[in-house]
């Protein structure tokens, strides 16, 4: 079971974390379609100073997800699809820095906070899928 395990988890982890990112992705470009549509906008619009609008925030973020989603489920331009991951995320955990206060009213999480939190497993999935894409194997104790 180990050797199973060992030859086919990352790769069934890249293409359901690319399944997640292409669902994402594609509902963002269907207008309120996508619960996290307000959050990507808002948080764009931040990080931009109010230079990107709304709905090139949203078109943006669709674009990208959408990209990283079938790099992942494909596996074709896996290295360029992480790196656009990489920087994605960085926008997609900064609500937790931007919009502490309303995300955390009276200590508790809100149910827009636990939908960022999430996204910490989402990370990580990036980290071992970006390990296996440099070179990195499991390795089975002798």
């Amino acid at each position: 079971m180990a050797t199973v395990l060992a030859r086919h988890s990352i790769t069934a982890l890249r293409i359901s974390l690319g399944l997640v990112f292409l669902g994402f992705g594609v509902l963002k470009f269907f207008p309120g379609m996508s619960p996290a549509a307000e959050l990507a906008e808002r948080t764009i619009g931040t990080l931009t100073f109010g230079l990107v609008g709304p709905t090139a925030a949203l078109l943006l973020t669709a674009i990208m997800e959408t990209v990283i989603g079938l790099t992942l489920v494909t596996g074709l331009f896996l290295r360029t699809g992480l790196v656009i991951l990489a920087g994605a995320l960085v926008g997609i955990m900064s609500p937790l820095a931007l919009f502490y206060g309303e995300l955390f009213p009276a200590g508790g999480p809100t149910l827009t906070a636990q939908y960022v939190l999430k996204d910490i497993v989402l990370a990580c999935a990036g980290a071992v899928i970006g390990a296996a894409a440099l070179g990195a194997r499991l390795r089975l104790p002798e």
